[in-house]
């Protein structure tokens, strides 16, 4: 492990590991808006809601790097342009904090539901004031699964050019050269685990109503 090199190349390091933040958890806040009313909107269809759910799995079924290649000509960007790879990340986001958000849903109460009706909310009312506060438990647990399949999904970028800690890998393995490595592996576990820290932190902050566990 060579510190000397860590030392002289910080100032790159620290821009790759904000370039990966950004990349990380933007398409997540992108993909949780989107979820949220679709999520909802689907877990109203009971009939079809299991095949809609299926094809929106599929979508998280594509390889990364294939879709990091097709994107460009799609959304007629460059091939190194970060914005493909916010794109690509926020399809596997909204992808999977669906279902999340359904299985969300279907954790609040039967009862609950009929005591809300009952008191006169209305669809949207008791979505946003009771169902939606409910299922944030469930939600934060998808949303954790999400932050650190992102974190591990960025790095593959690095084979098109994305600047992030992907980057450090590709440098070493044509250097030959096991520091750059290293770094990037530590710093993108210690991304995910304060990351992961940080959606803990959020979701309780979010379900203060749940009873605190001794």
């Amino acid at each position: 492990m060579r510190f000397d090199w860590l030392w002289g190349q910080s100032d790159r390091i620290l821009s790759l590991l904000l370039w990966h933040c950004y990349l990380s958890i933007t398409p997540i806040l992108i993909g949780l808006l989107l979820a949220i009313p679709v999520g909802w909107a689907v877990n109203n269809l009971p009939k079809v809601k299991s095949i809609i759910l299926n094809l929106f799995g599929l979508l998280y079924t594509i390889p990364s790097l294939a879709l990091f290649v097709l994107l460009p000509p799609l959304l007629n960007t460059q091939i190194l342009d970060p914005i493909n790879v916010v794109v690509a990340l926020t399809i596997y986001s909204f992808a999977l904090l669906v279902r999340t958000v359904c299985d969300g849903l279907d954790s609040v109460a039967e009862d609950t539901r009929q005591s809300a009706f009952a008191l006169g909310y209305k669809p949207l009312q008791q979505f946003l004031q009771i169902d939606l506060p409910l299922a944030v438990p469930v939600i934060g647990s998808g949303l954790r699964v999400a932050v650190v399949s992102n974190v591990s999904i960025v790095s593959v970028a690095a084979l098109i050019g994305a600047p992030q800690l992907g980057s450090l890998f590709t440098q070493g393995f044509q250097l030959q050269f096991l520091t750059p490595i290293i770094a990037g592996i530590v710093l993108c576990i210690a991304l995910a685990f304060i990351l992961d820290c940080l959606v803990v932190a959020i979701t309780r902050s979010l379900s203060r109503w749940q009873p605190q566990r001794g």
